[in-house]
């Protein structure tokens, strides 16, 4: 039996098992690969790794973690989860069934990409959600900023850091008169209609087209499409969640647990409003950290 099976290997479940690996704990990892930043070229913002691409820093991280022999990393998707603390049992998409005294679930969430052409193909260069892994690179220049709901008034608050110059595309939305005040007070073009295609040019830049006939052509264009977990090992547990206005997110208490006690989450899957991989890597160290202290005797 394990001490603890990490359901998802991206950044929170790595630096989790690096916690678990230290304290001489056994560990499972399964990962299936598919990290939600696969679409970066670069990771931005994680310190010591600042402009590297995402996916070589997990290569790295793997085999950093290979030195300790109480971990393994296993290429396997968790198909059910089921049991209780001190007694769980994950059967794997391969037929493994594998037994554990903790579980922590870091396998991430999904972005829901819009049915409008050049969106997916897109994001991660020409269209990005956070401006902590993106803004300094592009700081200055104009910005697009879809409407998605009144967090967006927010990231146009938090913007003014980067940029003096944002377009708000309403998106067919109803933005309320109160905030168009404030955006016409800030100077803020607000551009009505549906986006029908987001044509790309190499790079950030991008042209958005509407159904008004008009395109407007913006450096980077930022965009908050809602998320959904990557897999269902939640919900056939039974575990509270709480809706965000990005997605449905695990809660978890201030020692990263679940409603069922020995279950643990860390990253997007646990704060899917802020995808950041120093925030993802932060909370999955915390995660095995308080999975450890919870099984001394």
């Amino acid at each position: 039996m394990d001490d603890v099976i990490i359901i998802g290997g991206s950044f929170a479940g790595l630096a989790g098992a690096l916690q678990l690996g230290r304290a001489r704990r056994k560990v499972t990892v399964l990962d299936t690969g598919l990290p939600r930043n696969r679409f970066a070229g670069l990771s931005h913002g994680l310190l010591g790794h600042d402009h590297k691409p995402p996916l070589e820093i997990l290569a790295e991280a793997r085999q950093q973690l290979a030195r300790y022999p109480s971990i393994r990393l296993v290429n396997a998707r968790a198909d059910s989860v089921s049991g209780d603390i001190d007694d769980f049992s994950v059967v794997t998409g391969d037929g493994e069934s594998l037994a554990a005294r903790r579980l922590i679930l870091s396998y991430g969430v999904v972005d829901q990409m819009p049915d409008v052409p050049g969106f997916a193909e897109g994001w991660g260069t020409s269209i990005v959600p956070c401006p902590y892994c993106d803004g300094f690179e592009v700081a200055g220049q104009h910005w697009g900023l879809v409407w998605s709901g009144p967090q967006s008034h927010n990231h146009v608050r938090l913007f003014h850091d980067w940029t003096d110059r944002l377009t708000l595309f309403a998106d067919g939305h109803d933005i309320p008169p109160e905030i168009r005040a404030d955006l016409a007070r800030r100077n803020i073009p607000v551009v009505e209609g549906r986006i029908t295609e987001i044509a790309h040019h190499g790079g950030h830049s991008a042209t958005v087209n509407l159904d008004t006939g008009r395109n407007v052509a913006v450096d980077i264009l930022f965009a908050h499409p809602r998320n959904k977990p990557s897999a269902s090992l939640h919900e056939s547990l039974g575990l509270a969640t709480v809706d965000t206005p990005l997605g449905i997110a695990l809660n978890v208490d201030e020692r990263r647990e679940t409603s069922m006690p020995g279950i643990y989450a860390a990253g997007d899957l646990a704060n899917p409003g802020m995808p950041s991989v120093t925030l993802a890597s932060s909370q999955g160290a915390m995660a095995g950290i308080f999975a450890q202290q919870s099984m001394l005797v």
